[in-house]
């Protein structure tokens, strides 16, 4: 009798069995419950999300109008693709776009956010008036900045009453030299108040005396910034690398609104050329080929950052 009470009470694994903790029980229970608030995301993500998009999977290897029953043909649109100059282009402006990206707003949201963090009055209201444009539905910006840049009612005519013919036949979204870039100076001029809020919610986090040490070494404010800030948001820099270069491939409404992929296709991108090939040519098994296409590039990049972060926790 005592020895049996002696092998319970000193193996653990066989009390546990027996009798889990009470711990176990509610951290289980928690788990649970968790997971059936989850549940009901979950199926209407797998409804709205992935029913479409495995059915556009399919579509994208058919000959289909969007109306008539499809037929499919294989790698057909594959070899189409290969061949569609409208594509390269478009997907060149993409790679253009992110670039632009990946480097204006970025430093721009970065030297903002330190400007800001260093701030101790009025720091809140400069954070609203950087991030209203972000606010702002992108259709409404877009036309704002439409009418301002037009060169015959806008900013143009006004200084010419005074004078100034600085902007004089300067077409913006008119000349295929100027279009492109200039719908990605209306689209930065809405998305680097939202990297503004980013990157000062991140340095928030950095420890604050090791900037008053660096001030004690003697460290200037770029010092701080190149040594202490940037280092210490390199997670939240990583995710707005990562974000950017997505968003820069499904760049849409701006380039829609303002241009809508012109003059001559100088300004297109791959989603434009694919709403107007499956609404406007009714080539929806073409274009669902074309949006599989970019979906895949998407994920590469994905892969390429996954590795990249993989790589830096491994090194830290």
């Amino acid at each position: 009798m005592t020895g049996a009470a002696g092998y319970g009470e000193g193996d653990p694994s066989l009390d546990q069995k027996m009798l889990p903790p009470r711990k176990s029980r509610t951290r289980r229970r928690r788990r649970l419950v968790a997971f059936a608030f989850l549940i009901p995301a979950l199926v209407i993500n797998l409804l709205v999300i992935g029913g479409p998009g495995i059915g556009s999977f399919y579509y994208a290897f058919t000959n289909w109008n969007g109306f008539t029953t499809p037929k499919f043909t294989g790698l057909d649109n594959f070899f189409t693709l290969l061949g569609d100059q409208d594509f390269w282009n478009a997907i060149a402006h993409n790679f253009i776009y992110m670039a632009i990206f990946l480097t204006v707003p970025l430093f721009m949201g970065l030297v903002g956010a330190f400007m800001l963090s260093r701030i101790r009055r009025g720091a809140s209201l400069f954070r609203v008036l950087f991030f209203i444009p972000y606010l702002i539905a992108s259709v409404v910006n877009a036309q704002i900045w439409k009418n301002l840049l037009d060169p015959t009612g806008g900013l143009a005519a006004q200084l010419d009453k005074i004078g100034i013919h600085w902007l004089d036949n300067i077409f913006f979204f008119g000349d295929s030299h100027l279009a492109l870039y200039s719908v990605a100076f209306v689209d930065n001029w809405h998305f680097w108040g939202f990297l503004v809020i980013l990157f000062m919610a991140a340095m928030q986090g950095v420890d604050a005396s090791r900037f008053e040490a660096a001030r004690i070494d003697g460290a200037n404010a770029w010092q701080e910034f190149w040594h202490i800030a940037l280092p210490g948001i390199r997670p939240t820099l990583m995710f707005a690398l990562m974000i950017i270069s997505l968003w820069s491939l499904l760049a849409f409404d701006y380039a829609y609104v303002l241009t809508g992929g012109g003059p001559a296709g100088s300004s297109d991108l791959v989603s434009l050329l694919v709403n107007r090939t499956a609404f406007g040519s009714l080539e929806a098994g073409y274009a669902a080929f074309m949006a599989l296409a970019l979906s895949l590039l998407g994920g590469i990049f994905l892969v390429i950052f996954a590795i990249i972060r993989r790589n830096e926790d491994e090194t830290n």
